[in-house]
């Protein structure tokens, strides 16, 4: 079974007569333990166009050392990754492969580079012997590995001061500070794989993860095209992280799923939509098999919640186990099924279109003009469709057709949302404003179905209660405060709406 680290560390040059300071002399330090040397053979994996390299991440097999094993690190931000560990075997693990698969699909993963490393351990502790850190001076062999067989070489000596598990990170800066006043200067390489990548690789030869970044889009079809990258790059991120079940990355990819396809409905003036309206329909798809396990999370939180907030004179029955039980079976083999949709064929031939759309982009001749020609006119013909759905659902007396069109306005206050925030870079302030507005709309539109939703689930507890011979009062009770949260959002969104609409926004939005 894999396991997961949140590894936290710094890394500095250094040379074979690099001597540490007294290190005894940083705050909390009360000694330094050394543990010897230990010898590490670590082959890294990649495929034949690095594309785990061009995205920060690390797959290796390493021996020697206590953690020998398979090991795959996503970076979290600078100087932090999470380290998904398994057993040593001669072939990659499947729950390593699964976490790769948004990235390198149906591609193999190869040795690219060998790094034989002789690590020389020191162990901070404070007074009491706690352990606050791991540093070593490694001395490091790169080898570039082909298939011809080996290639280049390079050779240097690093330290690395590697936090000790749930570790104040302010530890480091101390350690640092002693180190830079010793001489010692961080590392300009992130890791020792993207190091030995650089220093082994051919002049002629520009690895994918050292490409210039673009300069910011001139044109309209150049700054939809971002944005579109951006959300494709965010599904592919929030991949592994739903595989491993962390918490609000269903959500997340689910949002970029959502942002991709309203980019492709708001902008069918840059982007051919005979092109994307297929790829929007298996968003749709994709969104709403993620969503299932979401739903259910939020109606679990917004339960928790209102049971919390009752007198436990008006718990009657046994309302948490009820909830208990009903969510378990409402969620029970959804992890799997979205481990198994995101294994299908389906998934990854539209991560395969996915891609294919921003190697040959489908642009039409709108996709040419100015940024500030085009995209205020797609985000106001938005703004347009939602105030025909919100003054829709204003008329509509209580009931049922008022909560099926206010569910309306809110898609369409979402779709008006993203299309401001994905014009923000071109527009600036005015896009900002305007998604912000967006927001608020969508906020009370959103609270109002969430009720719904809500309503209907209470009755199916209620119903289950009175079949098992339990009370239905606080069900009951639970109904009327979702009813009475739906009316004051129905009253709350004529203000909102009017705030939302201020006059000035389409002369703002155009510049």
């Amino acid at each position: 079974m894999a396991d997961s680290k949140r590894e936290i560390e710094r890394k500095y040059e250094a040379t074979p007569d690099t001597r540490l300071p007294d290190l005894t002399r940083v705050a909390g330090v009360s000694d330094v333990t050394h543990h010897g040397v230990t010898s590490l053979d670590a082959v890294y994996y990649d495929t034949a166009d690095f594309r785990l390299a061009a995205d920060s991440l690390t797959l290796r097999r390493r021996t020697g050392g206590a953690d020998e094993g398979w090991h795959l690190k996503f970076p979290v931000s600078s100087g932090i990754r999470d380290e998904i560990r398994a057993p040593l075997a001669d072939t990659l693990p499947a729950g390593l492969a699964a976490l790769l698969r948004s990235r390198v699909r149906e591609a193999d993963v190869a040795p690219v580079v060998r790094l034989l490393s002789a690590r020389d351990v020191h162990h901070l502790l404070d007074a009491d012997g706690t352990f606050l850190a791991e540093l070593s001076v490694d001395e490091v062999i790169a080898e570039r590995l082909t298939e011809e067989g080996r290639g280049t070489t390079a050779v240097w000596t690093e330290i690395e001061v590697e936090l000790a598990d749930d570790g104040d990170p302010a530890f480091l800066d101390a350690v640092e500070r002693r180190l830079r006043k010793a001489g010692v200067q961080p590392s300009a390489s992130a890791s020792k794989l993207a190091r030995a990548l650089t220093e082994t690789d051919h002049p002629e030869k520009q690895h994918p993860a050292k490409k210039k970044r673009k300069q910011p889009p001139p044109t309209a079809g150049d700054h939809v095209l971002a944005y579109v990258r951006a959300q494709i790059e965010a599904v592919i991120a929030y991949d592994p992280a739903v595989r491993r079940d962390l918490p609000d990355s269903v959500h997340q990819m689910r949002v970029a799923t959502r942002r991709l396809r309203s980019a492709f409905k708001t902008y069918r003036k840059i982007l051919d939509r005979t092109v994307t309206d297929p790829l929007g329909d298996e968003l749709k798809w994709l969104a709403a098999e993620l969503g299932v396990d979401r739903d259910q999370e939020v109606l679990d939180e917004r339960f928790h919640a209102r049971i919390a907030g009752l007198p436990r004179t008006l718990l009657l029955g046994p309302v948490e186990g009820r909830l208990r039980l009903w969510s378990v079976a409402r969620r029970t083999g959804s992890t799997r099924r979205v481990a198994a949709v995101l294994d299908g064929k389906r998934y990854l031939a539209l991560l395969d279109s996915l891609d294919a759309l921003l190697a040959g982009p489908p642009l039409l001749p709108g996709a040419a003009r100015e940024p500030r020609e085009v995209l205020p006119r797609a985000v106001l013909k938005d703004f347009k469709r939602l105030a025909t759905r919100v003054g829709h659902a204003l008329e509509q007396p209580p009931g049922e057709d008022r909560d099926l069109a206010m569910h309306e306005a809110r898609k369409a206050a979402k779709r008006a949302r993203y299309a401001g925030e994905a014009a923000r870079p071109a527009l600036g302030k005015p896009a900002k404003r305007f998604a912000k507005r967006m927001k608020a709309v969508q906020k009370v539109l959103g609270d109002h179905q969430d009720s719904v939703l809500a309503r209907d689930a209470l009755r199916d507890l209620a119903v289950q209660a009175h079949a098992a011979g339990e009370s239905a009062f606080t069900w009951g009770l639970l109904y009327g405060q979702e009813q009475a949260a739906a009316a004051d959002r129905e009253r709350e969104l004529p203000d909102v709406w009017v705030r939302a609409s201020l006059p000035g926004l389409r002369s703002a939005l155009k510049g």
